[in-house]
């Protein structure tokens, strides 16, 4: 199979060819006639499979009917209660809705995802098992990285450390943890069991931290101490880590330096109603920086769609993003550093790595981050699963 006539994001032109589900070759554009399966993409930009590196599967309510927002408050706290109500009442089961979000970013170019998945005594291990389902139905059509993440607190959820454990036996792939001054009040108490079960069992980590001001910076240089005496440098994320971007510009760059120092990367969903952590200095510090979708029409928020191009753009909106180089820095997040901390195989456009790519209508890598142009084709391993944003099948 050969695409023809294919702009990469550097803006040179080649045909692909494409042999066994991989890249058998770039070539300059040729004026040779199509053969039967070729494709000429007519100058169209081929992306790398878009990466998702922290969503919610198992939250999602989409596919069912509207579901208010039932939160009494704008804490961490009050949405957990809600959200808590929201799912004691759920009749369908998460497989099925998770389903509706993972056929809805494939066709979106999404082929890599990391999904946190709700674990505690309310639950126990429901979600995760009903997520493992959806892994194993879409398997060959996307990666699922599941986290086994306390969404209710440890210590404020008896028995929830124990559960955490069996997670990662019974199919998870990482610890989460949440707020640990936040939420459950105890730096240590909360740390303790997560760097504990990681160490047990040879899994990285990542944690929520909504937890802002110097008390939520001092937390992150905790998880990155006990990153380095761990020895788990590079296996451990911060998700959302407001903190930094809610300090002065010196606090900031000394964590930045201990982040790079002891390899723990940031995630930032680029959100509305929070600080953004400074993308540009911890990129500039040597800090992994990358993107998710987080919450997508569940009980914590009515919005999301799990388009990481669009979601591209928003981290670049909310981060002042102007110029070219600062949106290739936005895409870079939801593409080659994404893959990086969830340590994909054989990613990028490249001779020998798998024929994975994301077909769109667009001059150059800036205008599709900014214009988010409709999926023209997603392919996976050189067959075509989407075209024109719907799945092939």
């Amino acid at each position: 199979m050969r695409l023809a006539n294919a702009t990469l994001p550097d803006g040179s032109k080649h045909d692909i060819e494409v042999s066994g589900g991989r890249i058998a070759v770039l070539l300059p554009p040729s004026l040779l006639p199509l053969s039967r399966g070729d494709l000429d993409l007519g100058g169209a930009l081929v992306l790398p499979p878009l990466v998702d590196g922290h969503i919610h599967l198992d939250k999602t309510l989409l596919g069912l009917p509207w579901v208010p927002n039932q939160a009494t408050g704008n804490r961490v706290a009050d949405r957990i209660e809600a959200e808590r109500t929201v799912r004691a009442a759920r009749t369908v089961p998460e497989s099925e809705t998770g389903a509706n979000l993972v056929r809805q970013v494939i066709a979106s170019g999404t082929l890599h995802m990391r999904s946190h998945v709700d674990i505690d005594n309310q639950l126990g291990l429901k979600n995760l098992h009903e997520i493992l389902k959806v892994r194993e139905r879409f398997r060959d059509l996307v990666t699922i990285q599941i986290v086994a993440f306390p969404q209710s607190g440890i210590l404020r959820s008896p028995g929830t450390a124990e559960l955490l454990d069996a997670a990662i036996a019974e199919g998870a792939d990482l610890l989460g943890g949440l707020d640990p001054v936040g939420i459950d009040g105890d730096l240590d108490g909360h740390l303790d069991p997560v760097f504990a079960i990681a160490d047990r069992r040879g899994v990285g980590i990542d944690i929520h931290l909504h937890d802002g001001g110097e008390g939520g910076l001092a937390q992150i240089h905790a998880i990155a101490e006990r990153t380095r005496a761990a020895g788990l440098q590079g296996k451990v994320a911060v998700s959302h880590a407001f903190a930094l971007g809610s300090v002065p510009t010196e606090l900031a760059e000394r964590t930045a330096d201990l982040l790079a120092e002891t390899g723990v990367a940031i995630m930032s969903h680029g959100p509305g109603g929070a600080t953004i952590p400074p993308l540009k200095l911890l990129r500039a510090h040597g800090v992994r920086v990358f993107g998710g979708s987080d919450n997508i029409r569940d009980a914590w928020s009515p919005f999301g769609n799990g388009d990481m191009l669009e979601r591209a753009m928003m981290i670049g909106y909310r981060a002042n993003f102007r110029h070219d180089e600062e949106l290739a820095l936005a895409f870079d997040m939801v593409t080659k550093t994404a893959a990086d901390v969830l340590d994909i195989a054989g990613y990028g456009i490249a001779v020998g790595r798998p024929a994975d790519f994301v077909v769109v209508e667009a001059g150059s890598l800036a205008e599709a981050v900014a214009t988010r142009p409709r999926r023209k084709l997603v392919i996976k391993a050189g067959r075509i699963v989407a075209r024109d944003g719907v799945l092939v099948s």
